[in-house]
């Protein structure tokens, strides 16, 4: 049996897996909108997956990872046409409620991925191929002891950054100020990133107001933490 100090024999993964039922609607949109939409990690062909053909046209493509029930991420798509705009989630209520918010909104440029989005860079996306990878709010894992399973690790960050296209951006978020603070170490460290906003107090990003103000900051700030930023490119 595994102890707290023993080490953990499996790689990091970008979730935690949670049960939850879904609703009605959640349930529509997955039998209706999913085959189109959707698709599942563990059951992609070998190699990278062809965007271009998914969406039916050529255009950046943007990974966000972790969409959580996609307000923010309905948005973020809705309000940018222009991207080929990628959600990895492992929430199936999640995804189904992203379905239904972006349907909604009327986004078209929004597709859906169900699982590990570790797997996904590794094994299905092409080096030097994305535009941006986001990742905002992140399982802080704030316990002290529980800091090795929080996604933002070295490993990690060179595999995203092995992933994105030069001048491409890796913009993480996070209300903990610990995890901020290794996030900030461990991105700093990526010889192949470089802090955008290096000059800038901390190092941190300006928050932006393209970003819409999720639950997660709401609760922070009436817990009186604050959130952060931080924008990295590809050099």
């Amino acid at each position: 049996m595994e102890s707290e100090d023993q080490p953990r024999l499996r790689s990091v993964v970008s979730y935690v897996k949670r049960g939850g039922r879904m609703t009605v609607g959640q349930q529509r949109a997955w039998d209706e909108q999913w085959p189109l939409l959707g698709r599942t990690v563990t059951e992609l062909p070998p190699g990278p997956v062809d965007f271009d053909a998914w969406f039916g046209r050529p255009a950046p493509v943007l990974l966000e990872i972790g969409s959580g029930m996609g307000e923010t991420t309905s948005q973020l798509a809705a309000a940018a046409p222009e991207l080929n705009y990628v959600a990895v989630e492992v929430y199936d209520p999640g995804l189904g409620q992203l379905m239904l918010r972006a349907e909604k909104l009327g986004v078209t440029n929004l597709r859906l991925m169900h699982g590990d989005a570790v797997i996904l860079l590794k094994e299905h996306v092409a080096p030097d191929s994305l535009a941006g990878v986001r990742l905002f709010f992140p399982d802080p894992w704030p316990k002290k002891r529980h800091h090795k399973r929080r996604i933002v690790q070295p490993d990690f960050v060179e595999l995203v950054a092995s992933r994105l296209a030069p001048g491409g951006t890796f913009h993480l978020a996070t209300d903990w100020e610990h995890y901020a603070e290794q996030m900030l170490e461990v991105c700093s460290a990526s010889p192949a990133l470089r802090n955008r906003y290096a000059d800038e107090p901390g190092g941190w990003a300006p928050r932006p107001d393209w970003r819409p103000v999720t639950k997660f900051e709401q609760r922070a700030d009436v817990e009186g933490r604050i959130s952060h930023d931080l924008i990295f490119e590809r050099r």
